[in-house]
């Protein structure tokens, strides 16, 4: 069945929001899976960085083919938040926030100063393999996992984390071991997120994931609400729509952006979204 004129114009001018509307719902979904067991993690920005730039040079320098390349792209980010995850695991709130905001900074001197990274002028002429199917395809299976997690026992364990989290370890809830698995999570699919988005837009910069991206992800979760998977991603596709519903006002745009954040997280502080999930009978 072919694709009607009209929907595949519509689909070729605006590819690049579509694209980043998969992009940014992933991106949502890391740190939805961090805020629900009440963890505050700033590294989502490292770890997209960290599948980007590994896809990139997979398939720039070793000419993989890019079903090869999507899966391996997690490997970094995953071996990173081993290693920031075990020695922070007793760390929360704002001790974490600094601590993988810090992982961004290093990270982001690295990609500076080091040639195979390119430099401030980054890497460009990255093959645009990534498809609007293959992104959205991740996703939808990103946000069916996690809602089948979340409406399970392991749900109510994140949740009464998220509450008390030290009632939750008297009630025989293993914190540290949950603390750790989020951020393993989080960093599998900021990776992927890095990855995509490196193949669509054929070009990354070290400036793409530093302290602003990082609160911008964050945004995301607040702003849709961390009650359900699909709720971050409400939130990620809102903000993402935003700037191009408002491009004829460019002055006020941004500022807009932050007032809605704002208004939200002061009037709605369980987000736009801000139902909860049901659980099945324990």
């Amino acid at each position: 069945m072919s694709i009607p004129p009209w929907l595949d114009d519509l689909l070729w001018t605006y590819q690049n929001l579509i694209h980043a509307m998969g992009v940014n719902g992933l991106l949502a979904l890391s740190m939805y899976v961090v805020l629900a067991i009440g963890q505050l993690s700033l590294g989502q920005a490292a770890f997209m960085g960290l599948g980007a730039y590994s896809s990139a040079l997979m398939t720039l320098k070793l000419k993989l083919p890019f079903f090869v390349v999507l899966p391996a792209s997690v490997a970094a980010p995953v071996l990173v938040a081993l290693l920031i995850g075990v020695p922070t695991l007793r760390l929360s709130g704002v001790y974490l926030a600094i601590a993988t905001i810090g992982l961004g900074e290093v990270l982001r001197a690295v990609y500076l100063n080091v040639d195979v990274f390119g430099g401030a002028l980054g890497l460009n002429g990255i093959p645009e393999r990534a498809e609007t199917w293959m992104i959205f395809g991740i996703l939808a299976a990103g946000i069916t996992g996690l809602w089948l997690v979340g409406r399970s026992g392991v749900g109510r364990a994140m949740e009464a984390m998220r509450e008390d989290p030290t009632a939750a370890a008297v009630m025989g809830v293993n914190v540290p071991r949950y603390h750790l698995a989020a951020l393993v999570t989080s960093a599998i699919l900021a990776g992927l997120a890095g990855a995509l988005s490196a193949h669509v837009s054929s070009f990354i910069g070290p400036n793409e994931y530093g302290f602003e991206p990082a609160v911008t992800i964050l945004s995301f979760a607040l702003l849709g609400g961390i009650g359900t998977p699909i709720a971050a991603v409400a939130g990620a596709w809102f903000l993402t729509l935003l700037p191009e519903l408002m491009r004829d006002l460019p002055q006020v745009r941004l500022t807009l952006n932050g007032v809605i954040i704002v208004l939200a997280v002061l009037f709605l502080p369980r987000g736009l979204l801000g139902w909860r999930m049901g659980r099945k009978a324990a």
